[in-house]
Parts: structure tokens; sequence; C-alpha cells
């Protein structure tokens, strides 16, 4: 198993990417710690963790709010002593054309998406340093690579992920912190049960494969980045997307 007793810190871990990566990671024989606003989700996330044979732990935590996030991460340097792997996952969407976005909507958007990655990698960044080795990996998106219609707000956000990959691996790479980014396509969660069929299909149809993206695929990538497999892999942004950009 690619992270026996590595400490993992997933955020929104409570369904879709976040919650197959949480899975993923215990089946890979981390200690999987569960983050999400949902309280009950995280219970039933952490219920699935543990009866894939890890040990898991759950917290609600809003990654906007820094005092949550603090507490958090706080919490788990106490009992555990040390902080290994961190996957900013947690993320937002609220769509709209540049002319009808509202400022609700960009700012929230911004807030979860870019400042909660800040707060979050920001609180472990000490004890990673002071422990000589750590990773951190974003999700970013297709769409932060190359923009997407009536996303405005989420495609600032996911480049902006980006940026924050690229600096922090100059920044902590020299005090042995990994940091990189994911970027899937479009991948089967819960954030497309609003998207009409014929959207999906249409979707699907630019994809070189012919299909949308499961979770695990994701997590798998996730796996991966976070093992000493990865260790030579630094400030890279993969992008998980079946060829949608070929």
């Amino acid at each position: 198993m690619r992270l026996t007793d590595k400490i993992c810190i997933v955020t929104g871990a409570a369904q879709g990417i976040g919650l197959a990566t949480a899975l993923k990671f215990a089946r890979e024989g981390a200690t999987v710690v569960v983050c999400d606003i949902h309280a009950e989700a995280v219970d039933t996330a952490v219920a699935q963790c543990e009866a894939a044979g890890a040990k898991a732990e759950g917290h609600v935590v809003d990654v906007t709010k820094r005092e949550q996030v603090d507490a958090m991460v706080q919490a788990v340097k106490d009992r555990h002593g040390r902080i290994d792997v961190l996957v900013n996952n947690a993320g937002i969407t609220k769509d709209a054309r540049l002319q009808k976005m509202t400022e609700a909507q960009f700012d929230a958007v911004i807030d979860v998406n870019l400042r909660g990655v800040f707060h979050c990698a920001q609180a472990v960044a000490d004890t990673m340093v002071a422990q000589g080795q750590g990773v951190i990996l974003n999700a970013s998106s297709v769409v932060g690579i190359y923009g997407n219609f009536g996303q405005t707000n989420y495609a600032a956000s996911k480049f902006g992920v980006i940026g924050f990959t690229k600096t922090w691996s100059r920044e902590l790479g020299p005090k042995g912190v990994r940091v990189n980014a994911v970027a899937p396509g479009f991948v089967e969660t819960p954030i497309l049960l609003t998207i009409p069929d014929k959207v999906l299909d249409h979707m699907r149809d630019q994809v070189p494969l012919k299909r949308l993206g499961q979770p695990e695929e994701i997590a798998n990538v996730y796996a991966f980045l976070a093992s000493d497999e990865a260790s030579y892999v630094n400030g890279a942004v993969l992008e998980v997307s079946g060829g949608m950009t070929v």
C-alpha cells in the first residue's frame, strides 16, 4: 500500500472526487481526515473509509473560514503529531455568462475555490516544512487551463490554483514539500446533476474516449502524486481529461 501510515487531509471529501479520493487513500493505508461542510455526509464518509480498513476521522470545515481551517489542522497535528498530505479538493460552481454574472456568484466561487485553497495550504505549510517533507495537491481543472463558456469565476479560480501550485512548488520544494495540481476534465459527479442530458452528450462527444471520467480515475492520480512514487514530481499540473484537449 502506497500511503501506509500517512496522515492525509482531504477537503470537500463527502462526495464526488473528494469522497473517491478519501476512499482510495483509505485503501492505500492512509489515515484519512475527512473535511466537508455537511456533518452527516462527513460521518458517512468516515464510516466508508473505516469500512475500507483505514483509520479515519471527520471534521466539519468551511474552507472559507480561516478559524475553522486552523482549528482542524491543529486538532490533526495534536492527535497525530504530523501532517503528510493535503488534498485541496473543496470547490463549487456558480455559472453565468460575463454579462449576467452577479458579484455574489463571482465572490462565492473565488472564496471557496481560491481563498479556501490558500487557507488550507498556509495552515499546513509550517508543519510540513518543520517535518522536512509533505505533499500539497490542488484541484484545478481543464477550465483553469483553457477557459470555458459561462465560467468566468470558475476559470479564474482554477487558473489561480495553477498559479498557487507553481509558486508554492518553488517556495516549499527546497524544504522537502512537493506541490502539484490535478486538472480533471468532465467527470461524473453530483456537480453535473443540473446539466441537461443534451449538454452531457455534447460533453462526451468532445472527449476522444467518448465518455465522462469517473471520480475514481481522478482519485487514482491523487494517490500517485501523494505517494513516494511521485517523489520527483513537483510544480506539475497533470491533466486528466480523456484527451479532450488534444
